[in-house]
């Protein structure tokens, strides 16, 4: 941002910036969007990193392979967001692909989600886990008061031995038991005993079920490249980039950055973590219900480059779950298949993005991790030979999944409505916490949807009813808003 384009704003409203924005990840881009469309023009965008995209940024290492903060793909539960990724990307460049993921435990590949698929288990494995769907159509189960009981209401306890606890552990590096039950929604698929049988008995598979069977991915740049070019089409001297807040002043509104420049604001749309939003800010009042009600995993990204082509079962495939102990990432995605300019040369290389969660309960040794995922690689078939591999990455996310933790409604009642009466709006991924609405379209559209309560004076939807969010394909303007 040039110093022209700062002084223009410092100037308004004595000094105050009307709009102020932390963050460029979706939920900071779609919140200036919508300001912009809203003639709403007098704002500026805050971010710490070295381009747009948050968690959805992109990075290229010195081989020129390209990777992710992770396995994202791009589908979307809303019209407006479907035409502002048009907007962003031609239609040429995008990618659209039918969703392959499956599981590897007991020495094979089954289909994803297991309990659909359950068919392909050993002998003793199936008749463990059919004998568990059987029981609790017997005997019904009380309210579950976490999501582990959830999960043993809905699936039994053979399911919940043979791959749902191990592998939920793995995934959110916390316990089942420390999580609520109410996030569920579509992101579990529950059983259907009759259709289950009739899989068993004629041997055939169910890969179709999720809001994700079919997906986009950009053909060049990662999926970073959507948020750059989002970022692209807003005033370039309105978003300040190597930016990083240090203290947020709530009572003056004033934010603080880490080389001293403050910026006085009007309203404010935070999505920072929500932790550290309170931790500068200096909310010591809501420290215990931060420490036990906004758990949060970390997030270790390893990329490997191999020469050659991956093995026949393999290559097809987009993403694989690992429940088992003898690697430590749960997820594995083969991201050349995404795109082939994820690789320098598809037809010399390919390339494989591990997962490894991180918390207090379940430690990484930082040091030791991409060696141990190296072997995890091994171990699991997924490479052959260590003299494949031509480079390998490494990222951590500190903050990588929200947990929606037993006490965490109970937070977000207290903390967010307090934050908003001193004019900060906290939203996004972590900055309101809600996995259930955390993928990239839910996230753009809370600040979309937050900028359209703030000046038209309509109801948020996405941030506030997940499971109306998650129901249904919204047109736009929302359905629920009627000619409002």
């Amino acid at each position: 941002m040039n110093k022209q384009g700062l002084a223009k704003h410092t100037q308004a409203h004595d000094g105050r910036i009307p709009w102020l924005i932390i963050g460029a990840g979706p939920t900071g881009l779609g919140a200036a969007r919508q300001l912009e469309r809203c003639g709403c023009h007098d704002w500026l965008l805050l971010d710490a990193g070295t381009q747009p995209g948050g968690l959805a940024a992109s990075f290229s290492d010195a081989k020129d392979f390209v990777w992710d903060i992770g396995g994202h793909v791009l589908f979307s539960h809303y019209d407006y967001f479907d035409q502002a990724m048009d907007e962003a990307l031609t239609k040429d460049n995008w990618l659209s692909h039918r969703r392959e993921s499956w599981i590897w435990m007991r020495d094979r590949f089954i289909p994803y989600p297991l309990q659909n698929n359950i068919h392909r288990l050993p002998p003793d494995d199936l008749n463990h886990c059919l004998q568990g769907l059987v029981d609790i159509t017997r005997s019904p189960r009380p309210a579950p008061k976490n999501f582990k009981e959830w999960l043993e209401a809905t699936f039994g306890p053979g399911l919940m031995d043979v791959f749902l606890q191990p592998y939920n552990f793995k995934v959110w590096a916390h316990q089942p038991e420390a999580l609520n039950a109410k996030w569920v929604g579509e992101r579990v698929a529950v059983t259907d005993l009759g259709k289950t049988l009739k899989r068993l008995v004629y041997q055939t598979d169910d890969s179709t079920w999720g809001p994700n069977n079919t997906f986009q991915f950009p053909r060049h740049g990662g999926t970073g490249s959507i948020w750059k070019a989002c970022a692209n089409r807003l005033p370039p001297d309105q978003i300040l980039l190597n930016t990083r807040v240090a203290k947020l002043d709530i009572g003056r509104h004033i934010v603080t950055t880490t080389d001293g420049r403050e910026f006085g604001y009007d309203r404010l749309i935070s999505t920072m973590p929500l932790d550290d939003c309170l931790r500068i800010s200096d909310q010591a009042r809501f420290a215990s219900l931060a420490e036990h009600g906004l758990l949060f995993s970390s997030s270790h990204i390893i990329g490997l480059g191999l020469q050659g082509k991956p093995r026949p079962d393999v290559a097809g495939k987009c993403w694989m779950y690992f429940p088992e102990d003898n690697c430590p990432f749960y997820r594995a995605t083969v991201f050349s298949n995404y795109s082939p300019n994820n690789v320098p040369d598809i037809n010399r290389y390919w390339s494989l993005m591990l997962e490894v969660s991180e918390s207090q309960n379940r430690p990484v040794d930082s040091a030791c991790v991409l060696e141990d995922v190296i072997q995890g690689a091994l171990n699991t078939k997924l490479i052959e030979r260590r003299e494949d591999l031509v480079t390998t990455w490494h990222y951590r996310a500190g903050h990588g999944y929200p947990t929606p933790g037993l006490q965490r409604d109970e937070a977000l009642a207290e903390i967010i409505p307090f934050l908003e009466q001193q004019d900060v709006y906290s939203r996004g991924r972590f900055g309101l916490w809600k996995y259930e609405v955390s993928n990239q379209d839910h996230s753009f559209m809370q600040g979309v949807e937050l900028v359209e309560r703030l000046v038209n004076g309509r109801k948020e939807i996405t941030a506030f009813d997940a499971d109306h969010a998650n129901a249904v394909k919204h047109p736009w303007p929302f359905a629920r808003w009627g000619n409002s």
